[in-house]
């Protein structure tokens, strides 16, 4: 009798185990063959079971295809768990990751794995962190004191106007603070004098500071009464800490007032959900693991979240954060109440935390301008380490051997550099970089071949010279094989559209693609720039007003750069100066006809024609053009009924300060950044998680990376430091445990390095998206600001550049 009659007579319960083994066995195997595709870091992660995972990987190494293939192999024991015990769980694996790109991108290739496994294509959720938040939060709207259809959604940031109706209110609050700011280190009491130093602190030193404060502050957990008491540490002459939680005070009783809320605010929101018994085991209840990727660029709160969700007991739900042995009571209250509310439990000791991280400390770079710190992930990793815990990615198949090298070589120069300077300071010093290096796949033909020697390193006369040099290996390139990607680097966007200027005729002539990133993400701010003119031209003596239109003019390159402060501080001078004035310079002159013609325009145009008007003005590009064009429709029919200078200015206004306008767009999404037989020009930090065949990093001199830590001549009569920094600095010594918080100049030289460090680690990030070829040049002569691209100057070299042309002779090309 064949094995198939033979299983068809056995009762239905053999026949179900029988299935069930069968189905293990063969789910097993999947497994096994899927786990032997990958490396041995990878392959760490998909023997992952339970409990806390650390994954430190290097650039290359292959992150998301291994937390990919592992959720799909943890979904997969899932289902061979409910056919061994006959019991079915619902609960799901949730996935985290930075950016809604990736989220997409990471969510692809888990169902791909998925259907290796023959398994059904759920059983998991991908989600950004803040969407993460807002699920949860949503759910619950009781417990989180969100009713999303009554809140907008903001960004904060220097220009915002609730930053700038923040700093009003503590000005008429706290006059003799502000009194105290005014006078500086010292003052004579000169009339002109006092307005410039207004006009500063009112426009830049003050909106700088509460910005930074919020973003650090708030997306710690921390409140402006903790803050207050960590100003009476410090001794320092402005009480800047105080200040800061004024500022901070001011800025939160005017969201909860107009029903607003910021990216924080969803993860506190969250986190008071959570609280709550009863929802922390319905939400706990509903996971089975928590996955995250770029684990190192998570704030305090973030990773709080996830370690909540992640705790597999009802008990373990209420983490506080240890920040470097002091707990600190992380601020969760309700928009609606000053006073916080109870932090949740702590966990039990016998709670599994279900939690794998996954990132690279080397790669943190945004800990100058978000909460982020590589110190919590390295923190993360340290812990896990000592419980054997600890996976290391550190083989990269992304470029060739010369790139890798050199990409070491960066890193272990730096950190030696550290330790020497270290040994000299009376400042505490970190490293940027933890001792992780790149090894090379073992596997031949996996890490490709170069291009010549892979590592080119060039020193041009002049940036001019630079354009020549590297359209002519670009030209080669494609020449060759137009199936291969490229990109130029640079530090920063005017670099960039300077760039493009310059190499749009030799790409039209090979016909070969050019696209600037920069200009395409600059049509998001059109309509805050057109907001900031039409605003000039409905108070044309505002100080506040001028300035912003002068910036703006300024950023266009209309007008040549210049102190607008000394222009916006005497408005009607500056306008229409009198007989008796003294002559206005050239670029004053200049900037003055420019604004009287936007007033003109104001006059004699009708209203419905302006906002296209500013555009032409501004000299938009195609399509900045449509996103202007765009923009008139949407404010035109706003105000139908109402067609007054007051309607259009609140539209727009509305429109600036919910983010909700979304620019036009022409292509698709970050898969435009590497399409073969283009030239892309993209910023350093925009490049992270993309590669490229060739890259190009031109523009390689000290005064950017790491740049010198300077202060504005508008702001130096408070001192040699920036507010803004000294409280950033402050802050993170008080969350990071330090013994006590540094004053002004140890917290001032503790913001310079680690301005530095991050600096060298985005370097890092941009020398490792090359697969075959790096090019990298220092010319000689360089603009000292790339607002005046054409005063070049003496410019010496990063000091990374310099040391890999003594190390790799053989790279530089003369």
């Amino acid at each position: 009798m064949s094995d198939t009659n033979i299983t068809q007579i056995l009762p239905t319960s053999v026949q179900t185990e029988l299935s069930q083994i069968s189905f293990v066995a063969s789910l097993q195997a999947k497994i096994a063959e899927i786990r032997q595709t990958l490396r041995p870091g990878q392959q760490q992660m998909a023997d992952w079971r339970s409990g806390p995972l650390a994954v430190s990987a290097v650039p290359g190494a292959g992150k998301s295809t291994g937390m990919a293939a592992a959720a799909a192999i943890a979904i997969a024991r899932q289902y061979q768990q409910a056919a061994e015990s006959a019991k079915y769980s619902r609960r799901q694996l949730v996935v985290v990751t930075f950016t809604r790109s990736a989220a997409a991108n990471i969510k692809s290739k888990i169902r791909y794995y998925l259907k290796q496994l023959s398994l059904p294509q759920t059983g998991f959720a991908v989600y950004t962190l803040h969407g993460l938040a807002l699920n949860i939060a949503s759910r619950h709207p009781d417990l989180s004191g969100l009713e999303l259809e009554n809140l907008t959604l903001i960004t904060p940031n220097q220009s915002h106007r609730f930053i700038r109706t923040a700093v009003e209110q503590w000005i008429n609050n706290h006059p003799r603070l502000y009194l105290r700011l005014l006078e500086g280190q010292q003052f004579d009491g000169e009339e002109t004098e006092r307005l410039r130093r207004q006009s500063v602190l009112r426009t830049e030193v003050l909106p700088d500071l509460a910005t930074t404060v919020i973003h650090e502050a708030k997306s710690s957990g921390i409140s402006p009464t903790q803050l207050r008491e960590w100003s009476q540490q410090t001794t320092d002459a402005y009480e800047i800490l105080s200040i800061a939680a004024g500022l901070y005070e001011q800025y939160q009783n005017l969201m909860r007032s107009r029903d607003f809320i910021d990216y924080d605010d969803m993860i506190l929101a969250a986190l008071r959900v959570l609280e709550n018994n009863s929802a922390r085991r319905i939400e706990q209840n509903q996971v089975f693991a928590v996955f995250e990727d770029e684990a190192q660029d998570s704030s305090p709160l973030q990773t709080r979240l996830l370690e909540i969700l992640a705790a597999g007991s009802q008990e373990a739900g209420g983490r506080r954060q240890e920040a470097g042995g002091r707990r600190q009571e992380l601020i969760i209250s309700p928009p609606s109440s000053p006073t916080p509310s109870s932090p949740p439990p702590p966990p039990s000791p016998q709670s599994p935390i279900n939690l794998v991280r996954v990132g690279d400390p080397n790669q943190a770079i945004n800990s100058t301008f978000t909460p982020a710190d590589p110190i919590y992930f390295r923190e993360f990793c340290q812990d896990c380490d000592r419980s054997g815990r600890l996976a290391t990615m550190d083989q990269a198949g992304r470029s060739t051997a010369m790139i890798i090298k050199a990409a070491n070589f960066a890193l272990e120069w730096v950190n030696s550099f550290y330790s020497a300077k270290r040994q000299s300071s009376h400042t505490p010093i970190s490293t940027p970089f933890s001792l992780q290096k790149i090894r090379p796949v073992n596997l031949t033909d996996i890490n490709p071949a170069p291009m010549g020697r892979g590592l080119e390193l060039h020193t041009p006369r002049d940036i001019f010279h630079t354009v020549q040099l590297l359209s002519k290996r670009v030209v080669e390139l494609f020449t060759e094989d137009m199936t291969k990607s490229a990109a130029v680097l640079v530090r920063e966007n005017r670099q960039g559209r300077w760039l493009a200027e310059a190499l749009a005729p030799i790409c039209k002539e090979h016909n070969i693609t050019l696209f600037d990133v920069g200009e395409s993400d600059r049509r998001s701010h059109v309509p805050q720039e057109i907001l900031a003119l039409l605003q000039f031209c409905d108070r044309p003596h505002s100080p506040d007003y001028l300035k912003a239109a002068l910036e703006v003019l300024v950023q266009r390159q209309l007008i040549p750069t210049q102190d607008l402060n000394a222009l916006a501080s005497l408005p009607e001078e500056f306008l229409y100066p009198g007989p008796l004035a003294a002559p206005q310079p050239e670029p004053v002159q200049k900037a003055s006809h420019l604004c009287r013609s936007l007033l003109r325009a104001r006059l004699e145009l009708p209203l419905y024609q302006i906002i296209s008007f500013l555009a032409l003005t501004l000299n938009y590009d195609q399509a900045e053009l449509a996103t202007a064009d765009k923009l008139s429709e949407r404010v035109n029919k706003q105000i139908a009924g109402s067609n007054s200078m007051g309607a259009m200015l609140s539209a727009l206004s509305e429109i600036v300060s919910s983010e909700r306008f979304e620019p036009v767009e022409t292509d698709d999404a970050e898969a435009r950044y590497t399409r073969n037989g283009q030239l892309t020009i993209i910023t350093m930090h925009k490049a992270k998680g993309l590669d490229w065949n060739y890259v190009f990093i031109p523009f390689l001199h000290e005064n950017l990376i790491p740049g010198r830590f300077w202060v504005p001549p508008q702001s130096q009569f408070l001192g040699e430091f920036t507010l803004s920094e000294v409280a950033r600095a402050q802050i993170r010594a008080a969350l990071h445990g330090e013994n006590e918080i540094p004053q002004v100049t140890p917290a001032w030289e503790q913001a310079k390095h680690l301005k530095t460090a991050e600096e060298y680690r985005l370097l890092y990030v941009a020398m490792t998206r090359a697969k075959q070829l790096l090019w990298m040049s220092a010319a000689q002569k360089a603009p000292f600001t790339w607002s005046k691209p054409d005063n070049l100057q003496e410019q010496a070299p990063c000091p990374v550049f310099s040391a890999l042309k003594r190390q790799f002779s053989e790279c530089v090309v003369s």
